[in-house]
């Protein structure tokens, strides 16, 4: 090879290889609008995509973080999560008796004095792999569908009481097994019960909130998760809130402030 040929190859920057967990944020429940029969749906997880992607040292690639939802009569979906070329799409908000929203998951229903309404359609554009799965149905004057998961649909009300959200997923690329984007419950009449959230706990991010009778959660915000090699240093340009660690030949960058749009690039 020719001498130039040796240099310019040594200079090519090499790309290396990122692993990537992208959550939106999850969709806000839905909640009383009027009679007290009226119930709301609960919010659908926001969009999950896990995989891995090549990337470019000193090279800036965008990061944003996704907002929950509001919960309520005039709720909102989750706001989308971004790494580079990848988003994931907020959650759905929970109907108030009306339809559930589309979302990364969909909205659950909520449940209205005719009629039946339908939960809102899970993100599955067909140039990306799915991000979520559709909210749970309700039937007139009783209990409200559940949000949907990442890894389920939700529930349809049974009877008065709201139906379940549907399942998250679990993922370790943290260090550690969390579940990810599930489903809130849907509301009930005000004689049944509240479905289960699909999510399992706090730890969960991006999952729906429960709509319930009289009030409404809130969906919890995204997460973006970038894990990649040990010999790396990530930049962070500023303004997300995010906290790098050292697992055996990776390091793991966990970022979670909401509603901030930042850059990240390696050296």
């Amino acid at each position: 090879m020719p001498i130039l040929g040796i240099i310019a190859a040594q200079n090519y920057p090499r790309t290396f290889d990122v692993e990537y967990l992208v959550v939106g944020g999850g969709g806000g429940g839905g909640n009383d609008s009027g009679p007290t029969t009226y119930s709301g749906g609960g919010g659908g997880g926001g969009g999950y995509r896990t995989s891995s992607v090549s990337l470019a040292p000193s090279t800036s690639y965008t990061v944003t973080v996704g907002a929950g939802g509001t919960g309520g009569a005039s709720g909102t979906n989750g706001v989308n999560s971004v790494f580079s070329t990848i988003t994931s799409a907020g959650g759905g908000r929970g109907g108030t008796g009306a339809n559930g929203s589309a979302g990364g998951s969909g909205g659950g229903a909520g449940a209205k004095d005719v009629g039946t309404t339908t939960g809102g359609a899970g993100n599955t554009p067909s140039t990306i792999p799915s991000q979520g799965n559709n909210g749970g149905d309700a039937t007139a004057t009783e209990g409200a569908g559940g949000g949907g998961g990442a890894s389920g649909t939700g529930a349809n009300n049974s009877g008065i009481n709201g139906g379940n959200g549907g399942a998250g997923t679990a993922n370790s690329i943290s260090g550690s097994s969390i579940t990810y984007a599930g489903g809130g419950g849907g509301g009930p009449r005000p004689t049944g019960s509240t479905g289960t959230h699909g999510g399992g706990n706090a730890a969960n991010q991006g999952g729906g909130a429960n709509g319930v009778i009289g009030t409404a959660l809130s969906g919890n915000s995204g997460v973006v998760i970038l894990k990649y090699p040990v010999s790396k240093t990530a930049t962070f340009s500023g303004g997300v809130t995010q906290t790098t660690t050292t697992s055996g030949s990776f390091k793991i960058s966990i970022i979670t402030a909401a509603g901030v749009s930042d850059t990240v690039s390696w050296a």
